[in-house]
């Protein structure tokens, strides 16, 4: 592969709704784009981007897949990404290094949830971005409906550059309103062709609809359409692409990605229109000498740097990690500087990847995307660099988990290299979280969704031969008084030799601190020194709570009077006596149970906020707010205990059509209501 400058290079990330042809697409670009000699097929299993078992089980798109194409002088490195939208973290991580984006659109089904999902992300970023209209050969389909659709979703900033000509089975090109010629796919490529003339209205109507939005993109223009004069075909493009590139226009194109038809131009136009690195807004960067944010521009001419936004883990070879080059090239580069763990780390043979086959390269410009295998100090999110010219670039802010799952290994066998391919697949993919509960027992893993942690546990299976049982999460309640109370405990033991005594009385009283300790002991009842053993008897006995065993918060211990023996007091009769004392005040203390609540925040359409706030009251959560956002979409803030909401990621999909979305964080403990501490009690003690 030949070397290629910033302004050659095209960083597109092909997105769409799960279902649309992404990886058709893939396939088919490598295909026109002579990168391969044969098309791979999803059904067959045998495409490039979908290498992976679990993608070829579930013939879905589960990892993003590097694949670059030359075409027309440039390289295009496309990044397939996966349409399931558990898998947010792979594509917050892509689009940090993608300069423009291929937006899929199923003709047969229009603007879906994932498309919606898909667009505001893209939209929050100012990523340029071409609409791909795929499967134009399908049955039934209705250009016009899906046009229609489109522009109501997503403005009437989105303008087709082409009207398609035939329908279904006879779908075989388009008319190209900018050139005012007819494209017509021979089997191998678009060729001219007549316009016919039964499209001859909406060709016209077309070209005032593309010359219209290319005018407002500037003055010269704008004179000149109101002058009356047409705008020449180099003219319209220059302005489609400067449209493009400021977010006043989406070029729209018609095509299909398993038969090949149309590709070629979806290339042609990613040359076009999208960006290149060096129009693409400077990354946002710490400067590591003064701590200072800055925003660092691809430039060749500037030391060395690069951000690694994906890890790949290959049990035989090691990692591989991605990353684009932000500044300076790769040549003669021996050793970079790692800023995330202040060390150097040797580098070897820089790669470019096709799906999974490793393509030697001899040098990485600026703006490029490379990889490099065997370097264990990097992991994503990681900046390289030269150390002369630290910089560290800002990793995006990856969704934290919304559903969590117990896992167990099945075989003492497997436990032992449990922890190790979970940590592995961590450095895959950040975004899912490990982490053990020591009161419960239990080590949980969590994730997106269902489809996030079940692909996890599938790859962890067919990498590392490691099976795991799964189980619900359990959920880490806590004990509590509810009244003032006072109570003695009284330790004494003979047995011969020096025995033990300690006697204490102590008042319990509800506090807004997890554990308070005081003294009012007068007149030398209990000495200063056992206060300690008292405090520590305490706490040792707050661990395990009356009523369930789970930890005792909100106490407040007040120590105010005891006696004890000059000869057989000591710390461990004092430790016995203040549990002695907490036993005993259970008796009128009024021990509950708390459980943890949390915030959520519900990001839904407007047609459903009345059914997710209607669900969210059945579970005993309380809204706090709704605020509005565009496009039509609410955010419902609310507390909810969280044993209510365990599952609510699998919930809210089935309520919302899966357009729902939601995230969440832990906010207090607060009591359980009467009815269901009887049912919790009995719960633990049935397991333990």
């Amino acid at each position: 592969m030949k070397e290629y400058l910033a302004s050659q290079v095209r960083n597109v990330a092909i997105l769409g709704h799960l279902g649309s042809g992404k990886t058709s697409l893939a396939e088919s670009v490598l295909y026109v784009g002579k990168a391969i000699a044969k098309k791979g097929e999803v059904e067959r299993k045998s495409t490039v981007s979908d290498y992976l078992v679990e993608e070829q089980t579930r013939q879905t798109s589960l990892s993003t897949a590097l694949l670059p194409v030359e075409w027309n002088g440039f390289k295009i490195n496309f990044l397939d990404t996966p349409g399931s939208e558990e898998f947010v973290g792979e594509v917050e991580n892509d689009l940090t290094v993608c300069s423009g984006a291929v937006l899929l659109i199923d003709a047969t089904k229009g603007v879906e949830v994932g498309t919606e999902r898909l667009w505001d992300e893209l939209r929050s970023r100012n990523i340029p971005t071409i609409i791909f209209i795929n499967k134009m050969d399908k049955e039934n389909v209705k250009f016009e409906k899906v046009l229609e659709n489109i522009k109501s979703s997503f403005g009437p900033r989105a303008i087709p550059l082409c009207w398609p000509i035939g329908q279904e089975n006879d779908f075989r090109g388009f008319v190209d309103a900018i050139d005012k010629k007819a494209q017509i796919f021979n089997g191998k490529q678009l060729v001219d062709a007549e316009i016919p003339a039964e499209l001859t209205d909406q060709l016209e109507e077309l070209t005032m609809t593309i010359s219209e939005a290319v005018a407002e993109t500037s003055e010269e223009l704008l004179e000149k359409f109101f002058g009356g004069e047409e705008l020449t075909p180099a003219e319209v493009k220059q302005g489609v692409r400067t449209g493009t590139l400021s977010g006043e226009i989406f070029p729209i194109i018609v095509g299909s990605a398993t038969k090949d038809i149309t590709v070629d131009a979806l290339l042609s136009m990613i040359g076009a229109y999208l960006p290149s690195p060096v129009d693409q807004a400077g990354m946002k960067a710490i400067n590591t000498k003064d701590g200072s944010e800055i925003a660092k521009e691809v430039k060749e001419e500037e030391p060395f740097s690069a951000y690694v936004f994906k890890t790949l883990v290959d049990p035989f070879l090691g990692t591989i990690s991605f990353f684009k080059v932000q500044t300076g090239s790769t040549a003669n580069l021996a050793e970079v500087y790692v800023p995330n763990i202040d060390s150097n780390a040797k580098v070897g043979q820089f790669i470019t990847l096709m799906g999974k086959n490793q393509i030697a390269v001899d040098v990485l410009h600026a703006g490029d995307i490379g990889a490099v295998a065997k370097m264990g100090e990097l992991a994503t999110g990681y900046t390289m660099c030269d150390k002369k010219a630290q910089v560290r670039y800002v990793a995006p802010e990856l969704p934290t988990p919304v559903i969590y799952v117990a896992i167990a290994a099945k075989t003492k066998q497997d436990e032992d290299k449990m922890s190790t391919s979970l940590q592995k697949l961590n450095l895959e993919d950040p975004s899912f979280e490990i982490k053990r509960n020591p009161e419960t027992a239990q080590l949980l893993i969590g994730g997106q969704g269902m489809t996030h942690i079940g692909y996890i546990l599938e790859k962890m299976k067919n990498m590392f031969k490691v099976e795991v049982t799964q189980s619900d999460q359990k959920i880490v309640y806590r004990e509590t008084i509810r009244k003032t109370g006072s109570a003695q405990g009284r330790h004494k033991k003979q047995s011969g030799g020096a025995g033990q005594f300690g006697d204490v009385w102590i008042r319990f009283e509800p506090s807004e601190v997890d554990f308070e300790f005081a003294s009012e002991v007068v007149g030398g009842s209990v000495p200063k020194n056992y206060f300690p053993a008292v405090e520590k008897g305490l706490q040792d006995c707050l661990v395990h709570g009356p009523l369930a065993g789970f930890p005792v918060i909100g106490v407040r211990a007040v120590l105010y009077d005891g006696s004890y023996h000059p000869v057989d007091s000591n710390e461990i009769s004092f430790k016995i006596a203040a549990a002695l004392s907490f036993k005993e005040a259970c008796k009128s203390i009024k021990p509950t149970i708390l459980e943890p609540v949390m915030e959520v925040k519900v990001i839904v359409k407007s047609d459903y906020v009345g059914d997710v706030m209607g669900d969210m009251n059945k579970r005993r959560g309380q809204v706090l707010g709704i605020d509005p956002l565009p496009n039509g979409k609410q955010c419902i803030t609310a507390e909810v205990p969280e044993a209510e909401i365990t599952k609510y990621a699998t919930d809210l999909k089935a309520m919302t059509q899966a357009s729902g979305r939601f995230s969440r964080r832990f906010v207090r403990y607060a009591d359980v209501p009467e009815h269901l501490v009887a049912k919790i009690i009995a719960e633990y003690k049935k397991e333990n």
